[in-house]
């Protein structure tokens, strides 16, 4: 159906493209021509046009849709990582005061550690002294004893012996 009427339009274009002859103007057969002429341009070129321009806005408009949801993808992670940040920040906060607090738990512990391991060596070093004291005090008994047992003579009394161990005291 289209090649006839695109054979009549072309059989109409060259009877109407005839010359004037008595001096009559040929604006209307001019016009004709033009307007067969556009319409055969339209009817050639005006698909392929289309199909191009559409293909081109489609095309265009798939771009767009790809950096709209690229946009919309990193605002996302964009707020998820703001909230992983803040969370971040929260949980150093919470480890910040909990390491000060376990900090001084530990050094109250040390500490009591420490007092009582004091009293523990004050209460020994006490020990020790009176230890040393008696076992002094028994060696100087006996080496008191061990002399009056040299000097053993009948004539030794209690006082000789007061003043021998005066002696070793002093």
């Amino acid at each position: 159906m289209s090649r006839i009427l695109l054979l009549i339009i072309m059989i109409s274009t060259y009877a109407l493209a005839s010359e004037a002859v008595h001096g009559e103007t040929d604006i209307v057969q001019r016009t004709v021509n033009f307007l067969l002429f556009a319409g055969l341009v339209w009817y050639l070129v005006g698909e392929p046009a289309k199909a191009y321009f559409a293909s081109r806005s489609q095309g265009i408009s798939g771009e767009l849709k790809k950096v709209q949801e690229k946009l919309e993808e990193s605002i996302t992670l964009k707020k998820d990582a703001l909230v992983k940040i803040s969370d971040a920040e929260k949980f150093a906060r919470n480890l910040l005061v909990s390491s000060k607090k376990e900090n001084k738990v530990i050094n109250d512990k040390i500490m009591n550690q420490c007092d009582t391991d004091l009293e523990i060596i004050s209460t020994q070093s006490v020990s020790f002294k009176e230890f040393e004291e008696r076992k002094m005090v028994r060696s100087v008994v006996e080496d008191v004893l061990n002399e009056t047992l040299v000097q053993s003579s009948e004539s030794f009394d209690k006082q000789a012996m007061v003043n021998v161990i005066l002696k070793k005291v002093a």
